[in-house]
């Protein structure tokens, strides 16, 4: 009896020892799928020498937080010398710029296999409880001018980038994304300026025909304004290799929300965060200025790109992950009664309802540290007729 109650105990055991392991093996590869998912299986050796030279070029990069910037020279972030007889021709700013991710995975590849480094790319850790003061954004980012304006120091951008920002009673709200974002579009290298178009009043919410207006209101400041960057003040990008540029054809950026599950919700999905060149959006004539309320809006931008012959680029779904801000739904943001009926008509509107048909009055506009606010009156929206 006692031989058989021994030989169960060490049966036991050893599942018990199995299974222990089988958990610290899962635990290291979710560890390295998120800090150093691009290791290339250790294949980046160098000499002593070699990873010196990286720790001292690595040094102003900031690896105590997720957001940090890490610039890929020591220059100053100060802005950059107007152009003149004397002023250094500075070369054009990388494609894929180093120090994106904000972690420092060589750290923990140097403690595992000494003399190897590693890009500073990957996953962000991104978490909406902790106080967000404006007063702490701002220190964080000291190269970004009045008005949220930033140009690298060190290089030349091939694009001038406008972030808009459809808002109204989202201060909260506000005040994470530019915590996250400014350190993100720093670190990508661009040339920006960030604007939160701001409706006046309490009446039904447009966001549509807000992005016209910063699309209007950005190149009335600055003309040089080729790329615009359409974003929801709640959602943050998980992942900062997610380059906030135009291309080719229209950009969908928020392709994988942990709204839906990390997933596109259906193929012509077009909401949250999308981009397109001036020449883009010039071409579909802009956004639709009537659809009122939550929802439609988007299905409608993504039919004029295709009945324009253009077709939605996307990152890929592991780069293209976002958070988004939890929150009650808005009032006087009701679900629109007509949105169904409007996409099935974009072909018939899209040319008489634009850019070019918006109407609005600017009642403010406010240059702050890390924004500009453009306080905006759109007018009403029309008297549906009862349902029924």
């Amino acid at each position: 009896m006692s031989r058989l109650l021994g030989g169960t105990l060490e049966r036991v055991c050893k599942a018990v020892l199995l299974l222990c392991l089988l958990h610290f093996l899962v635990a290291v590869i979710l560890y390295f799928d998120v800090y150093a998912q691009h290791l290339a299986f250790f294949s980046r050796f160098s000499t002593r020498g070699p990873v010196r030279a990286h720790l001292a070029a690595s040094s102003s990069t900031n690896c105590s937080r997720p957001n940090a910037t890490a610039p890929s020279s020591g220059l100053p972030e100060v802005p950059s010398a107007k152009p003149g007889p004397t002023a250094p021709v500075l070369p054009p700013c990388p494609d894929l710029p180093q120090g994106l991710g904000g972690q420092c995975p060589w750290i923990l590849a140097k403690a595992l296999i000494p003399n190897t480094i590693l890009p500073a790319v990957g996953r962000l850790l991104i978490e909406f409880t902790s106080p967000m003061p404006l007063e702490r954004v701002q220190r964080e980012n000291p190269g970004v001018l009045l008005g949220g304006r930033y140009t690298p120091p060190d290089c030349t951008p091939a694009q001038t980038v406008a972030v808009i920002i459809p808002f109204r009673h989202r201060e909260h709200h506000l005040r994470y994304w530019l915590h996250y974002l400014h350190p993100i579009l720093r670190r990508q290298r661009l040339r920006y300026g960030i604007y939160v178009i701001n409706q006046h009043g309490e009446d039904t919410f447009n966001r549509a025909k807000l992005l016209n207006v910063g699309f209007l209101e950005a190149l009335k400041e600055d003309a040089a304004y080729d790329c615009f960057i359409f974003s929801d003040v709640d959602l943050v990008p998980m992942d900062d290799r997610n380059l906030y540029r135009c291309g080719d054809q229209p950009r969908h950026f928020a392709i994988a929300m942990d709204k839906f599950g990390f997933r596109l919700p259906y193929a012509g999905y077009f909401g949250g965060v999308s981009g397109l060149s001036k020449t883009q959006f010039l071409r579909i004539n802009g956004f639709p200025n009537e659809y009122w309320g939550w929802g439609g809006e988007d299905d409608d931008i993504f039919n004029r790109i295709s009945l324009t012959g253009m077709k939605i680029s996307r990152p890929d779904i592991r780069i293209g992950r976002y958070r988004m801000i939890k929150h009650d739904r808005d009032k006087h943001n009701e679900p629109n009664p007509q949105r169904f009926t409007k996409i099935q008509n974009t072909k018939l509107t899209m040319k008489r309802d634009g850019i070019g048909s918006v109407r609005y009055r600017v009642l403010e506009v406010s240059r702050q540290p890390l924004f500009t606010n453009i306080t905006v009156d759109i007018g009403r929206p029309p008297s549906w007729p009862p349902r029924g």
